[in-house]
């Protein structure tokens, strides 16, 4: 009867097995290796993109913060000069009114009547003056009262005094300014000064 060693060959069988083993082992270490190196530069690409546009982000936020900035300097000085374009259509509406008012006091004043202040407050104007004689206030008042642009004249006081030693009358009067007649004069031009301005006669 034959006998024949296995040993050698059981031997070398396991070898090999060990020997695929670790080849199999060593394979599945490099292909981890490998995802876990693409894993790690992907999530490392995508971190940088995203700082990246997160700068970029940032950057643009900045632009915008300094043109909002801008923007609102911008209307600021919109809304001052819109002030001051108001401010100078008061003084231009107000210069109109003044020199209308004293045209038209100057009209309806009579000979032998001076003026010597006018204050207006709002649509209230006062004026002071002198004048030769009562009669000449009261025709004053009929005139006030017959104007477009003037209304409700009242005297608040007359009483006799001394100038240049002549004896005449001081007068304060109170009259209502019509705010119509006033916008619609300030459009119209200012009358010449050259001009002679033409004064009701006379009464009493």
């Amino acid at each position: 009867m034959i006998r024949i060693n296995l040993l050698p060959h059981r031997e070398m069988r396991r070898k090999q097995q060990e020997q695929q083993f670790y080849i199999l082992l060593g394979g599945v270490v490099a292909i981890g290796v490998a995802i876990w190196f693409m894993v790690h530069t992907y999530l490392s690409d995508s971190h940088t993109s995203q700082q990246a546009r997160n700068g970029f982000l940032e950057q643009e936020i900045t632009k915008l913060d300094k043109q909002i900035e801008e923007i609102k300097k911008l209307r600021e000085q919109i809304a001052a000069l819109l002030a001051r374009k108001k401010v100078v259509e008061a003084l231009q509406a107000n210069r109109a009114e003044v020199v209308h008012l004293l045209d038209q006091l100057v009209r309806q004043l009579p000979d032998g009547m001076y003026l010597k202040g006018i204050k207006q407050t709002g649509n209230k104007v006062t004026i002071t003056g002198y004048t030769q004689s009562q009669a000449r206030v009261s025709t004053l008042m009929r005139n006030l009262e017959a104007s477009a642009y003037l209304k409700n004249p009242g005297l608040v006081e007359i009483r006799a005094t001394q100038q240049a030693g002549q004896r005449i009358n001081e007068f304060t009067m109170n009259i209502d300014v019509t705010r119509a007649e006033t916008e619609a004069a300030a459009a119209k031009p200012a009358p010449d000064p050259r001009k002679p301005v033409m004064k009701p006669a006379a009464k009493g």
